[in-house]
């Protein structure tokens, strides 16, 4: 049998982000940590790295064939849970694209199970809660243990979040109910969290519903195609070109991570092409809970069923990337490319080489400079085949992100400050339409949920007067968040009974919207898609867990913004000097900073140690991280350890030889 060649394809970019020689220490006290800790360990379901150099590092398992334990040197993707783990990497498959293949496991998969039809319920979630030991008829104590979830694309969102150089070295999932102090949360790689409802309602698809499955780097691509966009000598989701590739252009997007959803094309040419596309993302909304309503309380919320009658709706939904989390998964939904690729990777991430935590969610404005250049927006891609609008001209497009995280490129754009509205009138407008807020959020004391359904008004508001407008032409383009669904979310429920009225009011802002389409002659030209940027899972919220803690409870140094955790460690070389007097010990900062050097780290203690740990020699390293220290001669030179310590960085031990003195994680979980 011919043995097809198939290329290790590791993370992408390489930043820092994973575990590498120098963090093989802290990063398996961290594993052991957030798997052990008397009460955090019992909030985790997931711990996964991405881990460089595996060879070196003493992990190994003498029953990997030795073909395999060459590929696994060149590093691998790990998944570590109390039931056990489990080792991949991914590769380029002999069509070029991205493929994975298990390498090691220890006791059970965690992540075996990717069934994406899974859960698809709200009864499903019921009965799983009642398998999982908790309540199978109130859903608020309806919890699920990861026994009872599945991991819909599992090995490719774990893995593209790792090709940013913003990508964490530890990434964790939550058990689904386990984060927070709200009743509802998301951010989780199980099915219930990353599933989002999607329809596609109008003129180019069929209607019915569909068993197709999907991700949200799909949907882009689909409405470029739809659009009329050509195709380009882009990225494909293996992150080369289509020269490279050795293709024509093949792509929409200049990286286009999905793929188009031909299942639900018409197929009718350009005829059935709609003029104009509008994204209505119900954020947090629950697939399960939108056909929950559908089925029970379909003449509650006219308007959404009147385009969801007209079009067609995914089934199972659509998965959204990995961690599940608003700036992440927006971006991802409007530029057709993984958080991993567009470099959002959280709300608040880490930027190595500036030591900065950034927080574009905290940011709220002006967050499209986070955006990487490598990818490109809907938005900006429509402008670059279409122009922008030019009233003087009359020519070149209009498009809109309204209330929208994603926004760059977009004309008329809320979050970026850039309106093609008049200010004065839109006050007037939001005045006009403040009718529409549920009295029920401020007399039972939501605050953050009225405001937000103001917040919806606003959104609104400029949507109508876009679309009613004299004097330019309505959006080829529109991307409209409505966010009251994920407040009542989050300080409700997913599936409390107020979930029904954030639906019924956001229901009368679409219809009119619907209405000012229908005056204007637009509605039957234009399409429609209704998603969410993610699921959401009921918290126990006597937890008020935060699971991500325990590596700074075992005091372990790193930066934790949940559920990425990035650690700060040394680069520590050892040289003995060749008669065995000697032991020359350079001390770095393990991440490089904006001049890509690492600083030198002054002022650290180094000693070296012997037998019943017994201080030999200490010395601290000077202005250029280096230290000399005399070695005893008739010590065997194995028997001898390195401690390096310093009150900023993980303290690291090693052997003469610059290997690490570790710990191995499979003999504290597993005892293997």
């Amino acid at each position: 049998m011919t043995k097809v060649e198939q290329r290790i394809a590791g993370p992408e970019r390489a930043g820092g982000q994973g575990l590498e020689h120098h963090q093989e220490e802290s990063g398996n006290r961290a594993i052991v940590a957030l798997l052990t800790d008397p009460v955090r360990g019992e909030q985790v379901d997931l711990v996964m790295t991405y881990r460089r150099d595996a060879g070196d590092i003493g992990l190994l398992s003498p029953s990997i064939p030795q073909d395999e334990r060459e590929e696994l040197r060149t590093g691998a993707y790990e998944v570590w849970s109390k039931r056990g783990m489990v080792r991949f990497v991914r590769f380029l498959d002999p069509a070029g694209a991205y493929a994975y293949r298990e390498i090691e496991q220890v006791g059970e998969n965690p992540i075996a199970d990717q069934d994406p039809t899974a859960l698809s319920t709200k009864a499903e979630e019921l009965e799983a809660a009642a398998r999982s030991g908790f309540s199978g008829t109130d859903q608020a104590k309806a919890f699920i243990e990861p026994e009872e979830m599945s991991y819909p694309l599992a090995y490719e969102r774990i893995a593209q979040l790792f090709d940013s150089p913003n990508a964490p070295d530890i990434v964790i999932s939550p058990k689904s109910y386990a984060f927070g102090r709200q009743p509802g949360q998301h951010g989780a790689l199980d099915a219930v969290q990353s599933r989002a409802p999607l329809i596609f309602s109008g003129p180019g698809v069929i209607t019915g519903e569909t068993d197709t499955i999907c991700s949200h780097v799909d949907v882009t691509p689909t409405l470029a195609k739809l659009l009329g966009l050509p195709l380009i000598d882009g990225k494909d989701a293996s992150g080369r070109t289509s020269s490279e590739r050795g293709v024509g252009p093949d792509v929409y997007l200049k990286r286009q991570d999905g793929r188009v959803i031909e299942e639900v094309l018409s197929g009718k040419g350009d005829g059935g092409r709609p003029e104009r596309v509008y994204i209505l993302l119900l954020d947090g909304l629950s697939n399960s809970e939108l056909k929950e309503r559908l089925e029970h309380d379909r003449e509650s919320i006219p308007n959404l069923a009147r385009i969801i009658e007209r079009g067609v709706m995914f089934r199972y939904g659509v998965f959204a990337t990995f961690p599940t989390i608003t700036w992440p998964s927006h971006n991802a939904l409007g530029s057709g490319a993984w958080c991993g690729h567009h470099d959002i990777v959280n709300p608040t991430y880490y930027l190595r080489q500036t030591r900065q935590v950034v927080t574009p969610q905290g940011s709220i404005w002006e967050t499209g400079r986070y955006l990487s250049d490598e990818v490109e927006t809907l938005y900006e891609a429509l402008h670059r085949e279409y122009g922008k609008w030019d009233a003087s001209t009359g020519k070149g497009v209009i498009t809109a992100s309204l209330n929208e995280p994603c926004g760059r490129g977009a004309l008329h754009a809320t979050l970026e400050r850039r309106l093609l509205v008049d200010g004065e009138r839109l006050r007037d407008v939001a005045r006009e339409n403040r009718g529409d807020t549920n009295p029920r959020w401020k007399e039972e004391g939501q605050e953050q949920v009225y405001r937000y359904s103001a917040t919806d008004i606003q959104a609104l508001s400029q949507s109508l007067m876009l679309f009613d407008s004299d004097t330019q032409p309505p959006p080829m383009f529109t991307f409209h968040e409505f966010s009251l669904t994920d407040a009542v979310g989050h300080d409700y429920g997913p599936h409390h009974e107020a979930m029904l009225d954030a639906l019924v009011e956001t229901d009368k802002r679409i219809g009119k919207i619907l209405s000012v389409l229908d005056r204007r002659g637009l509605f039957e030209s234009t399409l429609f898609v209704i998603s969410a940027d993610h699921g959401m899972a009921q918290t126990n919220i006597e937890l008020a867990a935060d699971p991500a803690q325990a590596v700074l409870d075992a005091e372990v140094k790193a930066v934790v913004t949940s559920p990425l955790i990035y650690l700060l460690d040394m680069d520590v070389s050892v040289e003995a000097s060749a008669d065995g007097r000697t032991v020359n010990v350079t001390v770095l900062e393990n991440e490089a900073d904006s001049s890509g050097e690492k600083p030198a780290v002054a002022g650290a203690d180094v000693q070296v140690i012997g037998a019943h740990s017994r201080v030999l020699a200490q010395a601290k390293t000077d202005v250029f991280g280096v230290a000399g220290l005399p070695l005893p001669v008739g010590e065997e030179p194995n028997s001898l350890v390195v401690r390096v310590e310093h009150e900023r960085f993980n303290t690291r031990h090693l052997r003469l030889d610059a290997t690490n003195v570790v710990e191995d994680p499979r003999a504290v979980l597993f005892d293997r």
